[in-house]
C-alpha cells in the first residue's frame, strides 16, 4: 500500500483518488480553495444556483465507468442523468434558427433540411460519417490510452479523411474546420455549426485541424446529457465516492512545493511549514503552478509534449429571471455572431473586443435552480485570456445577444452576476482562468498534452492540462489512465 498525496481536487483529480483508493492505496487530497470541483462550481443567491463552470456533459460513459469500478452504487443512482432533447438550438446570422435532436442522425438531416434548405442536412449526415472515421481512428490514442511515447505520428497525421476538392485547377484537401466548412458543407450557417463547437473551446477554426471534426461527432454518437440540480451535482457524487473509499481530504491547504529524495519524489509542503510524505504524488494543477512547485525542474525531455501555453478563457453570466421557463425551450442555444471575421480577429490577434459575439444560453429544464415562478439561465461566450478587458461592458454585450435567443429578457431580468475570467483563475490555479482544450490530432502537436508520467520518478500529472486534455469526460479519463499508470506501472496499455 503506497502513500499517494494528490494536489487539487478537480474532476481528474477526483477521478484518480477514487480509482487508488479502491486499488488499496492510502490517499490524501490537498485543495487550496475550501471545495471540491475544480471548475465544476456553484454559485447561490436568493435562491438561485447556477453552474459557473460546464453545464452539460458529454460522453458520460466514462462516469458510469468509473462508478462501476469504485462502488456497488452505478453513477444513476448518485444522479439524475437526463439527456437535453433537443440537444442544441442554434441562432444563425440571418435570423434562421433550427433545433437538433439529440443523438439521432436521421432526426438532425431532417431538421438541417427544414430549416437551412433541400440538401442541408444530407451534407451535415456526409460531414459526420467522416467525422466518425476521425474518431475511430483517435480515440483509443487520444481518449483511452496513455499517451504513445511516439507521439509525433498523432501530431503529424490527419485522421479527418481526405475529400478532394477542385480549386483553381489544383486539387486540395481540408486541412482546417474552415476548410470543412467552406469546401464540403457549402453553407455559411452549417459551418457556423461546426466552427461553434471549436470556439466553444476558444480554438480559432481558421487554424484548426481538421481533426476537430471529433467535437460535433461525440456529440451526436454519444448525446448530450444534464444532472438534475446542475453539473454541481457530478462533483458532488464523485467527490462522496472517494469519501466513501476513504480518501482524506484537506481543504484550505495550500501546496508550496513537491518534495524529492534520493531522486524520487518523498512528499509535498504545505504553506504553513507542514510536510506531508508521500510516495507518490499526483497534481491536478496547471502547468505554472506545477513548475513553481517543482522549483521549475525540468519535468519533460525535450522529446516530450510540452505543456500547452495558455488558451482562451470564457465569460459566463448568470441571469435571475422572473417567470417560469416557457414549455418547450432549447436547453441550450448558440447564437451566432453575425460578423465571423470580426468576431475571431478580436478572439485570436490584438484587435479590440468590439464585434458582437457567439453566446451559449443555458435554459435547463429543472425547477431545483430558481425558486417557483423563476427561471436561472446561463450565457458565456469565449474570451481572451488577459486580464484587461472591460467585463462590464463585455456582459452588457452577451446580455443584449442573448435578447435573440429569449425576446422578453430585459422585462424579465431581476438581477445579473458577471463571472470573468479571473474567478476562474481563482477556481483552478489556470493562469488567465484559461481553460484547457481536449487533445487533438494533427496541427504538429500543438494540440496535444504531455503525458501524465514525467521524468521524476513517483510524480504524476493529472487533469484538463494533462493528456488527454480538457472537457468532463476527458478529466475522467485522465483520472482513470494516470491511476492505471500508477496500479499497473509503465506497461499499462490504457482503458478497457
Amino acid at each position: 500500500m503506497a502513500r499517494i498525496a494528490v494536489i487539487g481536487a478537480g474532476m481528474g483529480a477526483l477521478a484518480a483518488a477514487a480509482r487508488l483508493a479502491v486499488a488499496g492505496h492510502r490517499v490524501a487530497v490537498y485543495e487550496r480553495t475550501d471545495t471540491y470541483g475544480g471548475a465544476l462550481r456553484r454559485f447561490e443567491r436568493d435562491g438561485f444556483s447556477f453552474d459557473t463552470g460546464p453545464g452539460l456533459l458529454p460522453l458520460p460513459a466514462v462516469y458510469r465507468d468509473l462508478f462501476v469500478k469504485t462502488g456497488k452504487e452505478p453513477l444513476e443512482a448518485c444522479v439524475e442523468l437526463v439527456q437535453a432533447d433537443p440537444s442544441s438550438r442554434h441562432v444563425f446570422a440571418d435570423g434562421t434558427a433550427v433545433s437538433l435532436p439529440n443523438a439521432s442522425r436521421a432526426g438532425v438531416v431532417a431538421a438541417l433540411d427544414e430549416a437551412l434548405g433541400s440538401g442541408a442536412g444530407a451534407r451535415w449526415g456526409d460531414f459526420l460519417v467522416r467525422a466518425r472515421e476521425a474518431w475511430d481512428r483517435t480515440r483509443r490514442p487520444l481518449l483511452e490510452e496513455p499517451l504513445w511515447p511516439n507521439w509525433r505520428v498523432l501530431a503529424e497525421r490527419e485522421p479527418y479523411p481526405a475529400v478532394p476538392h477542385k480549386r483553381l485547377l489544383r486539387t486540395r484537401r481540408a486541412g482546417t474546420l474552415a476548410e470543412i466548412g467552406a469546401w464540403e458543407l457549402r453553407d455559411p450557417r452549417l459551418a457556423a455549426l461546426l466552427e461553434s463547437h471549436a470556439l466553444a473551446w476558444g480554438l480559432d477554426p481558421r487554424t484548426t485541424p481538421a481533426s476537430a471534426a471529433v467535437l460535433p461527432y461525440m456529440e451526436h454518437a454519444f448525446g448530450t446529457w444534464y444532472v438534475r440540480g446542475g453539473l454541481r451535482e457530478l462533483a458532488r457524487a464523485v467527490y462522496e465516492r472517494c469519501l466513501a473509499r476513504r480518501v482524506e481530504f484537506h481543504f484550505g491547504a495550500d501546496v508550496t512545493g513537491v518534495l524529492e529524495k534520493d531522486g524520487r519524489v518523498s512528499g509535498i509542503e504545505l504553506a504553513d511549514g507542514a510536510v506531508a510524505e508521500a510516495d507518490v504524488v499526483v497534481a491536478g494543477v496547471a502547468p505554472g503552478t506545477l513548475d513553481r512547485l517543482t522549483a521549475g525542474q525540468v519535468l519533460r525531455g525535450g522529446g516530450e509534449v510540452p505543456p500547452q501555453p495558455a488558451a482562451a478563457a470564457r465569460l459566463t453570466v448568470l441571469l435571475a429571471l422572473r417567470g417560469s421557463r416557457p414549455e418547450g425551450t432549447a436547453h441550450r442555444t448558440v447564437v451566432h455572431t453575425p460578423d465571423r471575421e470580426a468576431e475571431l480577429d478580436a478572439l485570436f490577434s490584438a484587435a479590440a473586443p468590439g464585434a458582437e459575439p457567439t453566446v451559449t444560453v443555458l435554459r435547463p429544464d429543472d425547477p431545483r435552480p430558481a425558486p417557483e415562478g423563476h427561471e436561472a439561465v446561463t450565457l458565456s461566450t469565449v474570451v481572451p485570456a488577459r486580464p484587461d478587458l472591460p467585463w462590464d461592458d463585455l456582459a452588457a454585450r452577451v446580455i443584449a445577444v442573448a435578447g435573440r435567443a429569449v425576446p422578453d429578457l430585459r422585462d424579465r431580468l431581476l438581477w445579473h452576476e458577471v463571472r470573468t475570467p479571473a474567478d476562474i483563475a481563482e477556481a483552478t490555479g489556470a493562469e488567465g482562468g484559461a481553460v484547457p482544450v481536449p487533445a487533438l490530432a494533427a496541427a504538429g502537436g500543438r494540440l496535444l498534452h504531455p503525458s501524465g508520467t514525467t521524468r521524476v520518478p513517483g510524480l504524476f500529472t493529472v487533469g484538463g492540462w494533462a493528456h488527454p486534455g480538457g472537457g468532463l469526460p476527458h478529466a475522467g479519463m485522465s483520472g482513470a489512465l494516470v491511476a492505471g499508470l500508477i496500479v499497473e506501472g509503465p506497461d499499462f496499455r490504457g482503458s478497457q
